[in-house]
């Protein structure tokens, strides 16, 4: 049976909750985010396994590093691996269209498919489904709500600071 634990971080988007499977992130969730798993599925409080992706988060949400580099359990189907991946690939501060990373990905006519993949991302801003937009630039969906995305979207590209919503 894995081991699964969690802890609860401040962030500049209000509390974190991250999961780690057998001491790797597996999960990291916002208050109120749609396809957020029951809080009993996080298993006991435990900061251990988290140190470094807090390290990350940290130099992430001051500014300080543009990217994460951590070990990353990412359970789904293949399909949904696979758009997570391409995910990981759009440069901080860039945005993509839904259909655009269909294309990259292979399968053109599947921006669809591409959306409900991305909406159920397991380890959001570390695997930044918030950079991926609608095909006429417009903001859409976002498991976090669209004004995280919003404001995510102008951290990342140096247009405000994040605003403060705890102690971080």
């Amino acid at each position: 049976m894995p081991r699964v634990v969690h802890t609860v971080t401040d962030s500049p988007y209000g509390p974190l909750t991250l999961v780690a499977t057998d001491d790797v992130l597996s999960g990291l969730y916002m208050t109120g985010q749609r396809h957020r798993p029951a809080q009993e599925t996080f298993g006991p409080r435990d900061d251990a396994p988290f140190t470094e992706a807090l390290r990350q988060l940290t130099a992430y949400f001051t500014g300080e590093s543009a990217r994460f580099d951590l070990p990353l359990h990412l359970a789904g189907t293949p399909f949904q691996r696979r758009v997570w991946a391409g995910l990981q690939e759009i440069p901080y501060g860039r945005t993509l269209s839904y259909g655009e990373l269909a294309e990259r990905l292979g399968a053109p006519n599947a921006s669809r498919a591409v959306g409900l993949a991305n909406g159920r991302n397991p380890i959001g801003i570390i695997v930044p489904c918030h950079r991926v937009i609608g095909s006429t630039g417009g903001l859409t969906g976002y498991g976090g709500g669209l004004d995280r995305k919003r404001r995510l979207l102008a951290f990342e590209r140096g247009e405000a600071a994040p605003e403060q919503e705890g102690l971080f």
